[in-house]
């Protein structure tokens, strides 16, 4: 997929509101984007707490008095300790409830940033720079932040609207590869989400495609009560790949995965045809991402997780494709999960 800039070299390309009232918000896409941000401050602040890892390249200039705090890479540091840790860092600088934390980097920057934000001073504004097309596309829109327990992913958590999110294509520059094709894992699910055709299109095209979707979910549905839960399809079997392979798989690879198995059940469940479950394969292997568990993952060591997935109150439920598109659909039999993963491992 094509990285490189579109005709708008330095500016806003597409803005899409997520109109929630009077905590509505901008997310902004295009090349350079990041350098906005003093138009989206707080007008109160003073200072901006710009939480972010050594690994980012990204750095953001908020014309206010501004500390870095950096964050441990990897899902290892996605815990509750690491908010615990940056609110006493902020609480030692002395940042209060006028002021701004700013996330500038992937999913796991944004969601501690925004986790650490809606707590900290029971909540202080917070804007996202998400540097990986996950980010952009997903993690850092809709306020849901979240940190993992050892007993599975982001089961600790609140909703915080951010101020805004500046989407900078500039950033996914330097993302390594398999990162940046990860992020595709993540884009793979709004083609099946009424995206369409989106591997057609330029890359904010996409990216904004993907952004209109999200908003509409969030603002239809702020809580995840309802059509929100659709925007976690593939991620029932992806969060139960992270977890039992030790996060062997990036985050955008398990939900390819998880795509692909999901098309699995619904067509053993017989709610989708042999033909739609290959349509599922193409755009997630267009993507050359994974399309079965990693070696010695088994249906023993993902099953018992499916029951501790956030969406699941009876019995074990998945969002599944079907005539009407994708649907919640609880209580799915054992039988059918079972069946699926045969067909996933074949």
């Amino acid at each position: 997929m094509d990285r490189s800039a579109s005709a708008s070299e330095n500016g806003v390309e597409h803005t899409i509101m997520v109109d929630l009232g009077d905590r509505a918000y901008p997310v902004e896409i295009g090349h350079g984007v990041r350098h906005r941000i003093r138009e989206h401050l707080p007008t109160s602040a003073m200072r901006a707490a710009v939480v972010t890892q050594t690994n980012i390249p990204v750095e953001v200039d908020t014309g206010l008095e501004q500390r870095v705090f950096t964050i441990g890479d990897g899902e290892a540091h996605k815990v509750p300790a690491t908010v615990h840790e940056l609110c006493r860092d902020f609480a030692q600088w002395g940042l209060n409830r006028n002021d701004v934390v700013v996330g500038v980097g992937g999913g796991i920057v944004t969601d501690l940033a925004g986790f650490a934000a809606s707590v900290y001073h029971r909540g202080v504004p917070v804007i996202h720079v998400p540097t990986t097309l996950l980010g952009q596309i997903d993690a850092a829109i809709g306020g849901k932040t979240g940190v993992n327990l050892v007993e599975g992913k982001n089961l600790m958590g609140s909703y915080w609207q951010p101020a805004a999110v500046l989407c900078d294509l500039n950033t996914l520059d330097s993302l390594p590869e398999r990162e940046f094709r990860a992020g595709l894992g993540e884009l793979a699910k709004y083609h099946f989400l009424g995206g369409g055709q989106l591997d057609e299109l330029p890359l904010a095209q996409r990216v904004a495609a993907s952004v209109r979707i999200k908003a509409d979910a969030v603002m239809a549905d702020e809580r995840e009560g309802g059509r929100r839960a659709l925007l976690n399809y593939g991620h029932t079997l992806g969060h139960a790949l992270e977890t039992s392979s030790d996060h062997a798989l990036l985050h955008g690879e398990a939900v390819a995965v998880g795509i692909v198995y999901a098309a699995e059940v619904a067509a053993a469940m017989g709610r989708i045809d042999a033909d739609r479950v290959a349509e599922h394969r193409r755009v997630i292997g267009a993507y050359d991402l994974p399309m079965r568990p990693p070696p010695g993952i088994d249906f023993g060591d993902v099953r018992p997780l499916f029951g501790r997935d956030k969406k699941a109150l009876t019995g074990v439920t998945f969002i599944l494709d079907g005539d009407a598109g994708c649907e919640i659909v609880d209580d799915v039999p054992d039988e059918a999960l079972e069946a699926a993963w045969a067909a996933l491992c074949r």
